[in-house]
């Protein structure tokens, strides 16, 4: 498996070895060991969860507050997206800068996002399985999120405007400037 950086600490772009013929293709998705000594760091994943999602969905951008805090190893098992991480750590020099990558099938791409990161990601394809690893169970009552189309963010989706469908939930969230959290 390839690691590669991005331009925020800590988060990572994985690219599987791949091993394909004509009867189709095998890779090995995850491996703790391998993954740990790659990262550099021991990840305990507890929960995985699934959703699939149609055209100009846009799921995000959502954080845990600590203690719930989440580290997460997503990929697209079906359909293509585009993935991003946003960085909440305060203490950090690239605190409120983002960080996108496409995920898909046809790429088998994962994408690390450590704790203190808002996420979210937006379906490019006619639909999309999106599935994920934490390393912390999900809890509501820890639920954070910031506006997919915060100003000061100014993310660019990989989609028009008008095609992007949001929850309810999703469209009240409030801009990254008017949250207090402690990750």
């Amino acid at each position: 498996m390839e690691v590669i950086n991005t331009k925020i600490e800590g988060v990572f772009i994985l690219n599987p070895k791949v091993f394909g013929d004509e009867r189709g293709y095998f890779f090995e998705s995850y491996n703790k060991q391998i993954f740990d000594e790659l990262i550099g760091k021991n990840y305990d994943f507890v929960q995985d969860n699934e959703s699939k999602s149609s055209y100009g969905v846009l799921r995000g951008l959502h954080y845990q507050l600590a203690p719930y805090s989440q580290t997460k190893l997503v990929r697209v098992l079906q359909g293509k997206v585009y993935d991003v991480a946003v960085d909440l750590r305060k203490n950090s020099s690239t605190y409120g800068e983002w960080v996108g990558v496409e995920l898909s099938s046809e790429n088998k791409k994962q994408f690390l996002i450590p704790k203190g990161f808002a996420h979210g990601f937006c379906v490019l394809s006619e639909t999309a399985t999106f599935a994920y690893k934490c390393d912390e169970y999900y809890n509501p009552e820890a639920e954070g999120g910031i506006i997919y189309n915060d100003p000061t963010l100014n993310i660019d989706w990989k989609m028009k405007q008008q095609d992007i469908l949001v929850s309810n939930k999703d469209s009240v969230l409030p801009e990254l400037m008017d949250i207090e959290i402690k990750l």
